[in-house]
């Protein structure tokens, strides 16, 4: 009889431990956790939609950023003279009729002096009119004596005229000085003017003026590019000084003489300068997007996908709480755009910034 009751208390404890067992293991069931893009991280991701397109292949071609030669003035000096003040440099922003440079010159002295001459004349004339029209008067002289001398006084006039013009045009400074006026307003992109310098009408040009707020990229067409390169193709632009700011823009021209230094043919796109970044004479890269005739595949930016363990990935957006890091297969790729094999559903989206953050994340979550 003990024994029976050892035996029954025996299997009621091994129940009892069955049953808390039991219950422990389902109390620390593990409870699912998925990973949902939080609003401040969102805010700083960029999220694109994706579409199936033709492949795009980019021909890059090396260039020069040149100032526009319609809309640049060249100075050069109608007189001979030693420069005596330079008041710009080279690069320097000047206004419309701003004095750029005096020059001292024995051509200016003459025309002083001539002024100076003609009139003394003007007033000896006119003292000897009032004389002999007082005679004429008193019929002492004859009346085509006076006409004479009015017309000495006419011509002496148109004279004194066409100095003070010379005077004028050539801005003279004093008896023996003239100065240089900025012609129009803008920048001094070349220059050739120096203090003790002398000048003469046959000198080169003393310094040139551009506004430069449209330039021109003159784009290196190498033989094997010329089937691709057409009037009106588009083109993106980076200089060397700004890689990261894209200009866009389409070749206006091309230049049908084959360029015997270089052994390329120009090409001229023409862009407009508002911040005064493209500088002449900085090297530029040109990419000229070509269509690639054949099937389509869908274009992912090249910044949503990521290399992890030799696969490529992309992060599919379905919503902030569903993103699917998805192995994908890239066939072709230029420098903007990766294409994949996989087909996608219409309306796909992707992240295309913080991919790799979001990765990770997703990656680390049990």
């Amino acid at each position: 009889m003990r024994a029976l009751t050892i035996l029954s208390t025996f299997g009621v404890l091994l129940i009892f431990g069955c049953q808390t067992g039991h219950e422990e293991k389902q109390t620390a069931a593990p409870i699912e956790q998925r990973y949902c893009l939080n609003e401040a991280l969102k805010e700083k991701t960029i999220i694109q939609a994706v579409a199936e397109e033709n492949l795009i292949e980019q021909i890059s071609l090396p260039g020069k950023i040149e100032y526009n030669e319609n809309d640049l003035v060249v100075f050069k000096s109608l007189l001979s003279g030693l420069v005596s003040a330079v008041k710009f440099e080279m690069g320097d922003r000047v206004v419309k009729g701003q004095v750029l440079a005096e020059i001292k010159s024995t051509e200016i002295q003459s025309l002083v002096q001539q002024r100076k001459y003609q009139k003394s004349q003007l007033s000896l004339l006119r003292d000897q009119i009032a004389n002999k029209k007082q005679l004429l008067a008193d019929g002492l002289v004859a009346k085509p004596e006076l006409l004479e001398l009015e017309h000495a006084y006419d011509a002496a006039r148109i004279e004194l005229d066409r100095i003070d013009q010379s005077l004028a045009m050539f801005r003279a400074a004093g008896e023996g000085s003239f100065q240089l006026l900025a012609p129009r307003t803008g920048y001094v992109i070349q220059k050739n003017i120096n203090v003790g310098q002398s000048i003469h009408a046959e000198s080169e040009a003393l310094f040139s003026i551009s506004n430069l707020n449209q330039v021109w990229v003159m784009v290196n067409v190498f033989a094997s590019n010329l089937r691709h390169i057409q009037v009106g193709d588009r083109v993106k632009v980076k200089s060397i000084a700004y890689p990261d700011q894209i200009y866009h823009g389409k070749i206006d021209k091309i230049f049908n003489v084959f360029d015997d230094d270089e052994h390329v043919m120009k090409a001229r796109v023409v862009l407009d300068n508002p911040k005064l970044n493209l500088k002449p004479g900085l090297s530029a890269d040109i990419i000229i997007d070509k269509q690639i005739p054949g099937d389509k595949a869908y274009a992912i930016p090249n910044k949503a996908v990521l290399f992890n363990n030799n696969t490529n990935y992309i992060l599919l957006y379905h919503d902030d709480c569903h993103i699917e890091a998805k192995q994908v297969e890239v066939v072709y790729s230029n420098e903007d755009f990766s294409y994949i094999k996989e087909k996608l559903a219409e309306g796909s989206k992707v992240v295309s910034s913080n991919a790799l953050l979001i990765f990770e994340e997703i990656n680390n979550r049990p």
